[in-house]
Parts: C-alpha cells; structure tokens; sequence
C-alpha cells in the first residue's frame, strides 16, 4: 500500500488512521475463527447449566448475540469494511476447568476482505452477553482469552495460532 506506514495498513504516510483500499485485491474464501471464554463461580455455571438465570437462556442469547454482533462489526469498529458474510457460526461449550464458558466464533465470505474482526467481534459480544446475563448471580466472573485461531485466504495466506486446537 503507497504511503503506509510498515505493517500498519490503516495508518497512512502522515500517521492519519484510513479504510484501506481492497478494491484491487482479489476475491477470495476467506474464514476466521477466534475464540474467548467467561470465568464464573461454579454455583454461576450451575444456575446457567440449569436455566435458571433471571433473565432467561444465556448459552442461546449469547449465541444469538454474538451472530448479530458480527454482522455489525463494520458499525462498531471504525475502519472495518462492511461485508457481506455468508457464515457466522458461535459455539459455547462448558469448560468446568475454569470454571465457565469457552466461546468460539467463525466467520466466512468469498470477498475482498478478511473476517479476522467479525469472529472477534462475535467472540466479544457472546461473552459480553454471558456477563450481562448473569451478573445478578455473579459480579466476579472476568472476560479473557479473546484471540484470533486461525484464518485463512487472501494474500497473507493461512494462519493458525501454535497452540490452538
């Protein structure tokens, strides 16, 4: 990219923040999963495991949450293009370990542009939901982990972060 700082693709020769120009790029299946998780009392997990929270569903609300979350990335993150995504799947799996819940989103398109933002994005809001939902039983739990998996497709190709499953 002309005039862009090294490695730094929205930040142009002057240092002002830019949308970067995909229009030249090619189209391709570009796919993207991250992942998150929600630490929590267990007496949380088990009101959660059991339907019993107050506000109702928190594994489908966070599901859904996190879907439309990643449909909105471009609303919520300045730079972001808008896409048209044709895949947002998010998965919340119990993860006594912690103890809590682990989210895992992925997202996909066929398009100019990665994904990378929409599965974190989605990530985000699910555990963000998760919170909200629950906080009456448990002001402790914290948010973590958030990171990108793996992504795939475009010109830097395939990634996969070493220690993910």
């Amino acid at each position: 990219m002309s005039g862009a700082k090294p490695g730094l693709t929205h930040i142009g020769a002057s240092g002002e923040a830019h949308m970067v120009d995909v229009s030249d790029k090619a189209e391709t299946v570009r796919i993207a999963t991250a992942e998150g998780h929600v630490k929590m009392a267990p007496e949380t997990l088990a009101l959660i495991r059991a339907g019993d929270a107050k506000k109702g569903d928190v594994i489908g609300t966070a599901r859904l949450a996190g879907i439309m979350a990643a449909k909105r990335t471009a609303d919520l993150i300045p730079l972001c293009h808008p896409l048209m995504l044709t895949k947002v799947a998010v998965e919340i799996e119990e993860d006594a370990t912690l103890p809590g819940l682990r989210v895992r989103a992925t997202a996909k398109l066929t398009g100019k542009t990665g994904v990378e933002m929409e599965a974190l994005t989605a990530v985000s809001v699910a555990c963000l939901t998760i919170y909200d939902m629950a906080k009456a039983a448990d002001k402790t739990m914290e948010i973590g982990g958030v990171r990108l998996l793996e992504k795939s497709g475009g010109k830097s190709g395939y990634f996969r972060r070493p220690e993910a499953k």
